[in-house]
């Protein structure tokens, strides 16, 4: 099954160009507007969906935005990345995932809530925030968008190794498909030629604690912002909280219980505000 599994992910679209080129331009604090308006409309859909972003109540456009351009100069640098990046993946999130039991919306919302909460984890921890761990939160479960046919073929065997046997998730669907859904998604990253730092981060984003780097951040991130939309049950899908928790990464960095609660405050409220970011599916 493992081989039929890896054979699936060659037929997963490339990573869009657009969004890999406009994040190398803004890289440079002199880029030229025009030539990132013309990438982008080089995209319909992105360009699309970047119109609907901008006007969304969680930018808060004092006007309406209603050209590329617009959006462009209004965004600034530090948005326009983010929302390039999310209208770019979205197309990867475009049916229902029948093994995880979740809609198309509801997997694309968990992601969008987990790469919003990765941003105030790097705002609290690192005074900044980080277009890596944005992009590496928003991508975190995009193993089961390939695997989500295998889960559903072998629901019940899984079902049972958690609910009889005390396996995590991630553990059952080694043991019956071979790979889990976070390796999985650290492959196709992989395969899209993403940097290491991305690809640990969707690999081992349910168990960080494998990692052999000590500074690798960004999968301890994912994790924990992974863990916050869980438990706030945003579209956590069939495996839900069934998943192995790891109580230092709270003490990793210096992250108290109330800070948790007050950063899941946030995000429900950042959610209500962000209806055009977590339907654009």
């Amino acid at each position: 099954m493992i081989d039929k599994v890896l054979r699936s992910i060659e037929h997963v679209p490339a990573f869009p160009t657009t969004v890999i080129r406009v994040s190398e331009m803004l890289r440079d604090d002199d880029y030229s507007v025009a030539e990132v308006v013309n990438l982008i409309k080089c995209d319909p859909a992105i360009a699309t969906n970047i119109l609907k972003m901008s006007n969304s109540a969680y930018l808060c456009p004092r006007q309406k935005i209603s050209t590329v351009r617009d959006a462009v100069v209004y965004l600034g640098r530090n948005n326009l990345i983010r929302v390039v990046q999310t209208a770019g993946i979205s197309r990867f999130f475009g049916k229902a995932n029948r093994g995880y039991a979740a809609t198309a919306t509801e997997l694309w919302e968990h992601s969008v809530a987990a790469a919003l909460f990765s941003q105030m984890l790097s705002r609290k921890i690192m005074k900044r925030e980080d277009e890596k761990l944005y992009l590496a939160a928003l991508l975190h479960d995009v193993g089961k968008i390939v695997l989500g046919e295998f889960v559903h073929e072998s629901f019940e065997r899984i079902r049972e190794l958690v609910a009889g046997r005390g396996y995590s998730f991630l553990e059952a669907e080694d043991e019956v498909i071979g790979i889990n859904h976070a390796e999985l998604g650290g492959k196709m990253a992989a395969r899209w030629n993403f940097p290491g730092e991305i690809v640990n981060a969707l690999s081992y984003h349910h168990r960080p604690d494998l990692l052999k780097k000590d500074d690798d951040e960004t999968a301890w991130l994912v994790y924990l912002a992974d863990q916050a939309c869980l438990m706030m049950g945003i579209a956590s899908g069939a495996d839900g909280l069934a998943h192995r928790g790891l109580s230092e990464a709270m003490t990793k960095f210096g992250f108290y219980q109330k800070d948790l609660e007050m950063g899941m405050m946030q995000l429900a409220d950042d959610l209500k505000c962000a209806k055009d970011l977590t339907g654009i599916v």
